[in-house]
């Protein structure tokens, strides 16, 4: 990669998301007739998220992770730039349409551990690269959660239930508003679920998801560290 763009054997290797691909939760989809009439997999037809649309700019594998671990453990921050290029990309819709962009919190005390909020960078470098509101602590994590890379859908969804909620004084910057809702990897979408709960409620016209990897259905506990 040079100047935050890919050679052609990175390119190569690179399994990037595009059409068809589901309207919903972002996953790739084996064909156009497999999202039906309303451009969803079967899983979001049976169970639609709280959210209103997600994209994301890669699938989670090995070698999205080369980008995207290093940036979020090891301070490799200039991978954000690299990102955001292809979240741009993946996301154009999305960001068309946004009013304002929220990155998913992370409680103080692993912001202090780790300096720094990888999903803040992600939302900053769209903000500036669009021009579009940047609302880096709209929500917060009112409480630590254990990782939840191994932990179950159902688990996750009890570990995360009530923990992130929008910052007080800032719920007239949201309503109304077509949050963007800014993450760096899509699991099971337990987190995101609880974001795009607290958003709606305090009064957000909706809430998308743009996440730099998104996890396939059925993967979600076979890959490291996908999703905290």
């Amino acid at each position: 990669m040079t100047n935050g763009a890919f050679c052609s054997d990175c390119f190569a290797e690179a399994k990037r998301i595009i059409f068809p691909c589901c309207e919903k939760c972002g996953v790739s989809l084996p064909g156009e007739a497999f999202g039906g009439t309303q451009k969803t997999c079967v899983s979001c037809q049976l169970c639609p998220p709280a959210w209103r649309s997600a994209r994301a700019a890669f699938e989670y594998d090995d070698w999205s992770r080369r980008l995207i671990l290093p940036m979020k453990y090891a301070d490799r921050t200039e991978n954000a730039h690299i990102l955001v290029h292809e979240l741009s990309r993946a996301g154009s819709a999305l960001l068309d349409q946004a009013t304002v962009l929220i990155p998913v919190p992370m409680h103080r005390t692993k912001l202090w551990r780790r300096r720094y909020n990888q999903a803040a960078l992600l939302a900053q470098g769209l903000s500036r690269r669009k021009g579009i509101t940047l609302l880096a602590d709209g929500l917060t994590r009112r409480q630590p959660t254990r990782p939840l890379a191994r932990l179950s859908a159902k688990e996750r969804q009890m570990e995360i239930a009530d923990t992130i909620i929008v910052r007080a004084g800032r719920e007239k910057r949201i309503e109304g508003q077509a949050v963007l809702l800014v993450d760096d990897v899509l699991t099971t979408g337990a987190t995101a679920s609880v974001c795009t709960g607290a958003l709606l409620k305090a009064g957000a016209l909706s809430v998308d998801i743009l996440v730099a990897a998104r996890t396939c259905k059925g993967d979600e506990q076979d890959v490291p560290y996908p999703e905290e």
